[in-house]
């Protein structure tokens, strides 16, 4: 197996600027969101682990680790994310699911660790540790691992739910120290399976299917670490082809995950 790798793959300084410009927009756009309740009913939470995959359709490396996430989306203890990035796209097929969003977040992983790795497949557990997207021991050694320490999303309990024209987000105490300003709770948007017929590139002539792709991220505001309810209009959040959602909470963009909440049904 051949990992994809990219060396020296820093982003554009305009592009890093955008992105913060656009970030800071939708933190004052969300601010509006309104907020009720203390959240004091969430006492308990699912124990579970976030493992994030950055793939391309244009990897040939890649289709194990798509397979493997499979696996992890069927889970009760692990919420599995696909993130599609662009990068390989000059290898002769366009990506249909990647975004140059999760191309930013794989690049801002790896500078918070101060690596510099950025590679398909690569699994991002928890937001802390890296590994080959194909290493199963590796992946679920470090769930465990995780797990077993209290890192997380079960580290906050949450609960996210939709009421009329609104999400909700519902925040309970947490179990440790936590109290930061970058503490940061996202909305992402889920596409739960698609099928691509590739008609060239490295994977020319081969169908794949993708599981909980990611179609999009939107914050919704920063946490202060203290029981909160949290409504924000579901038109803002809202992204084409997606069909289910999650809360996220992280300390900022790029760092451990500390709660997370599927949609209610």
């Amino acid at each position: 197996m051949v990992v994809r790798r990219v060396f020296g793959a820093s982003i554009n300084q305009r592009c890093v600027a955008a992105s913060w410009l656009a970030l800071a927009f939708l933190l004052t756009l969300f601010g509006s969101a309104t907020q009720a309740g203390d959240g004091g009913a969430l006492k308990t939470t699912n124990t579970k682990a976030v493992v994030e995959l950055f793939t391309s359709q244009g990897c040939s490396s890649c289709p194990p680790a798509d397979k493997l996430l499979k696996t992890y989306v069927d889970r009760k203890d692990v919420i599995a994310l696909s993130f599609p990035v662009d990068y390989w796209d000059y290898l002769g097929w366009q990506d249909t699911y990647a975004s140059q969003m999760n191309t930013q977040r794989q690049r801002a992983y790896a500078r918070a660790r101060g690596d510099g790795s950025v590679y398909t497949p690569q699994a991002v557990v928890n937001g802390i540790s890296h590994f080959v997207g194909s290493s199963k021991s590796k992946i679920d050694d470090c769930i465990k691992r995780d797990l077993q320490k209290g890192l997380g999303a079960s580290q906050v309990p949450m609960r996210f739910s939709y009421e009329g024209d609104q999400f909700v987000v519902e925040t309970g105490p947490t179990k440790k120290d936590l109290k930061e300003n970058q503490l940061m709770l996202w909305i992402i948007a889920v596409q739960k399976s698609g099928t691509v017929n590739i008609s060239r590139g490295e994977n020319s002539g081969h169908k794949f299917t993708y599981y909980n792709i990611v179609r999009g991220m939107t914050p919704i505001g920063s946490w202060d670490g203290t029981p909160k309810t949290i409504k924000v209009s579901a038109k803002t959040v809202f992204k084409p082809h997606a069909d289910t959602y999650l809360a996220l909470l992280q300390k900022g963009s790029s760092g451990p995950i500390i709660g997370a909440s599927w949609l209610s049904k």
